[in-house]
């Protein structure tokens, strides 16, 4: 959506961006979903997966030719819900404005999501004036205080968007928090397949394996590579609470050091392809560097057990285990099963 901006703006088009900023009831997309409009309609994002649209469409061309901000109410009753792309009755409030009121924002994004910094924009429903919360830091035309600030501290961390609570002007909160990362350690044909897929799914992707004919840009076009051994690439990179690491290589020379990096690291997720054979095998040379207890935290074999054998039905079962225990899943969904 952001490209696609840039690339309207260049072509010296006006433009205007819709926000949802409320939701209550039944509603497709969430708080902070965008829907960005050129003055010949055109358009790119989803506020409401799709009816609403052509609403929201018109209003945003009538802000790009008036200029004041809009602000936008859908409520639909249950019947009426389909027609407005409710699965069934709710509202949805949806804030238009014209960008070219704010072109420093959309280049603060950008270079902000380039670099995988979290930022937050606060505009100000009332006019539409606008505020960025950055490195701990806010600067804009909209005055913040320290509860407020508080509470933006708090949405970004969780990459949460919506209104702040508290008295007077209504301050509406849209997080563009950091993209989780996955380090995959081995330039391997299920790498290739997991690296465009977690992409596709929000990661930021990092593929380690110093065997350049492997780590080719060819191979992972548009995928970050590096060739460095996997512990100096990790401790170069650096892995938090956001990161997940698999080792893809069934080479220990390679696997063992990445494992070794990410066992102490805070990493989320941890896991290592081979067979139960293999990982025992691994576990006896983990041990012997003292990393037994930690060794625990390794899923291996890596992935969900669904079945497949082909690279990329393995590349689906690891990415779908890496989401299920990002988002905590993993207990609730094993107790499930049994």
């Amino acid at each position: 959506l952001f490209d696609q901006i840039a690339a309207w703006r260049q072509a010296g088009k006006r433009i205007a961006l819709a926000t949802v900023v409320g939701t209550w009831g039944s509603s497709p997309r969430p708080a902070g979903s965008h829907l960005a409009v050129d003055e010949a309609g055109d358009f790119v994002g989803s506020i409401s997966g799709g009816c609403v649209e052509p609403a929201v469409i018109t209003e945003a061309r009538a802000v790009i030719a008036d200029g004041p901000p809009r602000r936008l109410e859908f409520g639909v009753s249950d019947e009426q819900a389909w027609e407005v792309g409710l699965a069934c009755g709710g509202r949805i409030e949806v804030f238009v404005e014209r960008l070219d009121a704010s072109p420093g924002l959309i280049d603060r994004v950008r270079a902000a999501r380039r670099e995988n910094r979290p930022i937050a924009a606060v505009t100000r429903i009332r006019d539409g004036a606008q505020a960025v919360w950055e490195a701990n830091r806010a600067d804009g035309a909209v005055a913040l205080d320290e509860a407020r600030i508080a509470e933006i501290r708090s949405m970004l961390a969780a990459g949460r968007s919506g209104l702040l609570p508290g008295e007077g002007d209504q301050l509406f909160v849209r997080s563009y928090a950091s993209a989780p990362r996955l380090m995959i350690v081995g330039a391997v044909h299920i790498g290739q397949a997991l690296a465009a897929m977690a992409a596709m799914t929000g990661f930021a992707v990092t593929v380690i394996d110093p065997r350049r004919a492997f780590a080719a840009a060819d191979r992972f076009p548009g995928v970050r590579l590096s060739t460095e051994w996997p512990d100096e690439a990790l401790g170069r990179l650096g892995i938090d609470d956001a990161t997940a690491v698999v080792t893809l290589t069934h080479d220990p020379k390679l696997d063992d050091p990445g494992l070794a990096a990410a066992l102490a690291s805070p990493a989320f997720y941890i896991g290592a392809l081979g067979s139960r054979r293999t990982h025992a095998k691994r576990l006896a040379r983990l041990a012997k560097a003292g990393l037994s207890e930690a060794a625990a935290r390794i899923h291996a074999p890596v992935g969900l057990d669904l079945g497949g054998r082909a690279p990329a039905e393995i590349a689906v079962a690891i990415l779908a285990q890496i989401i299920e225990v990002r988002y905590g899943l993993a207990t609730e969904m094993l107790q499930a099963r049994r």
